[in-house]
């Protein structure tokens, strides 16, 4: 849908400078943009790769181990039901340790397993359980200390301060995180009662 959407835009954008004799503008955009676009992504791949040797420094060196274990008690009071020795808990935590550091890529690995391990304690297979929404949840509005990514961009577009940003995102992410965990509860409390009524 959203292709379609751009291909309505792009093309009638292209007719509608065509009907008014002002084909010039748009194709000299067309050339500014790509050769941004070119520029930004190589200057992207320089700081990218910085952030992901980090990270593999972080994994390696243990720091997001010992990050992971200071969030397990917590971790294990969101999601009620699954043993603290479970695959799926340390799966979950070394994502939302990764997503909280800022290493969105060293996330995702972790994520898709965390996923695979909560599917294994799911009675309903055609359907998502609660501790697999409530992770997604989190992982989606995850609280972010380092915004490596967003920084990378900025660095990459010529920023004179790219990391001004740190600040806002750490308060923002936080609130967001607070906000999906929330709305979670709400949402499972409401699913118990209304299963405990048909019962």
């Amino acid at each position: 849908m959203v292709n379609i959407i751009w291909l309505v835009l792009i093309v009638g954008g292209i007719v509608v400078s065509g009907l008014h004799h002002t084909m010039l503008p748009v194709t000299e955009a067309i050339v500014t943009g790509t050769e941004k676009a070119v520029e930004v992504a190589f200057g992207f791949v320089g700081i990218m790769a910085l952030w992901l040797g980090m990270a593999r420094i972080a994994e390696e060196s243990g720091l997001m181990r010992g990050f992971a274990k200071v969030l397990a008690p917590i971790v294990s009071r969101l999601f009620p039901g699954i043993p603290e020795d479970h695959p799926a808990m340390g799966s979950m935590v070394m994502n939302m340790a990764a997503n909280i550091l800022g290493m969105g890529s060293a996330a995702t690995p972790f994520g898709l397993k965390a996923m695979e391990e909560l599917q294994t304690l799911n009675d309903v297979k055609d359907r998502a359980s609660n501790n697999m929404i409530t992770f997604l949840a989190i992982n989606t509005a995850s609280m972010t200390l380092v915004p490596a990514t967003v920084v990378a961009l900025r660095v990459a577009a010529g920023s004179k301060n790219p990391t001004v940003i740190v600040g806002p995102t750490i308060i923002a992410t936080c609130f967001s995180m607070l906000v999906a965990i929330f709305v979670d509860r709400i949402f499972r409390h409401l699913a118990s009662k209304k299963s405990n009524k048909a019962q």
